[in-house]
C-alpha cells in the first residue's frame, strides 16, 4: 500500500467564520466612572421636616408602583427617618432589599433635595429585619386560628379542605 502525497497544501487561506469565539472574548470593557459632587458652603441647606420626608417617599413609591413594579415591591417596606437637621436614615430589611433600592435611590433623593432646597443632606443605612414582610397562604391563615382554637384540625382532618 503506497500513500501518495499532495505536491501542496490543500488549503489555501484559512477563512473566519462569521461567529469567532476569540473575537467574542475580547469585548472591551467599560468603564462607567459617576462623578460625585461635594456639597459647598453656598448650596442652600434650608430645613425640611420628616412630614416633608415622609410624603415625598410615599409620592415616590406610588410612582414607581406604575412604572417599576419589581423594584417597588422589593423597597415598599422601607422606613426613612430623619436623624438630625440634614441627615436622613434608610431603614431596609436585607441586603439585597438595599441593592435594589440603590438603583432608585438617586433619583429619590435628587428630587428631594431640590424640592426641600436643601443639598447637604446625608444618607445612613440601617438594616432591621423587623421590616421584612411576611406573605401569608391560605394554610398560614388556617394555622394561625387552628392555635386558637384546636378543634380546627379535627375538622380539618374531617372535611379534607383544600389550601392550594
Amino acid at each position: 500500500m503506497v500513500i501518495q502525497k499532495a505536491e501542496k497544501p490543500l488549503v489555501q487561506k484559512k477563512e473566519k467564520s462569521k461567529f469567532n469565539i476569540e473575537d467574542a472574548l475580547k469585548v472591551e470593557v467599560k468603564k462607567e466612572t459617576k462623578s460625585i459632587t461635594l456639597p459647598h458652603k453656598d448650596e442652600p441647606q434650608n430645613h425640611f421636616t420628616d412630614t416633608d420626608l415622609q410624603t415625598e417617599w410615599n409620592l415616590f413609591l406610588e410612582d414607581l408602583k406604575t412604572s417599576n413594579s419589581l423594584v417597588y415591591n422589593a423597597i415598599n417596606s422601607f422606613k426613612l427617618n430623619k436623624i438630625d437637621e440634614h441627615g436622613i436614615e434608610v431603614c431596609c430589611p436585607s441586603e439585597m432589599a438595599k441593592s435594589e433600592f440603590n438603583t432608585v435611590s438617586a433619583q429619590f433623593f435628587n428630587h428631594f433635595k431640590h424640592k426641600v432646597n436643601n443639598f447637604h443632606i446625608a444618607v445612613s443605612y440601617k438594616m432591621d429585619t423587623k421590616l421584612k414582610k411576611e406573605i401569608l397562604t391560605k394554610r398560614k391563615i388556617f394555622d394561625k386560628f387552628a392555635e386558637i382554637n384546636p378543634v380546627l384540625n379535627d375538622l380539618n382532618d374531617l372535611m379534607k379542605f383544600d389550601f392550594t
